[in-house]
C-alpha cells in the first residue's frame, strides 16, 4: 500500500486522501470581466506535464484538511507534502506552471494563440 506522508498527521494509507487537482492555481482578479470561454478554461483547463507535479490533496478519512504535494506522475511517486498556501522547497524540480500569477481575459486569450 502507498504511504501518503499527510503534513499534520505522518504517514497514512493511501486511502484515506483524495487528490484535488492542480496546486497553484491564480484566480482571476475580476472574473466577471471574464468572457465564457475564458471563465471555462479557468476552470477546467489543467496542465498535465509528464513528471513532478504540484497537486492538492485532502486526508478526507483523517484530519480533514488540506495540503499540497510534489508528485512524479511517471512513477506516482510523493516527493515532498506540504501545508496549503506553503511553497514547495523542492521548487526547481517542479513543472513551470502555465497559469499565469494574475489571470486576465487577455492573458487567457494569448495562452490560447
Amino acid at each position: 500500500m502507498l504511504l501518503i506522508a499527510c503534513p499534520h498527521c505522518g504517514n497514512r494509507p493511501e486511502t484515506e486522501f483524495r487528490c484535488g487537482g492542480q496546486a497553484h492555481i491564480a484566480r482571476p482578479v475580476d472574473p466577471a470581466a471574464l468572457d465564457d470561454l475564458s471563465w471555462s478554461e479557468h476552470l477546467f483547463v489543467r496542465s498535465n506535464p509528464r513528471g513532478v507535479h504540484a497537486e492538492r490533496w485532502c486526508h478526507s478519512h483523517g484530519c480533514g484538511r488540506w495540503f499540497n504535494a510534489l508528485r512524479d506522475t511517471v512513477s506516482d511517486r510523493f516527493l515532498e507534502t506540504y501545508p496549503a498556501g506553503a511553497q514547495p522547497t523542492r521548487s526547481s524540480d517542479v513543472a513551470s506552471p502555465e497559469v499565469p500569477a494574475t489571470v486576465t481575459q487577455s492573458t487567457v486569450t494569448q495562452a490560447r494563440a
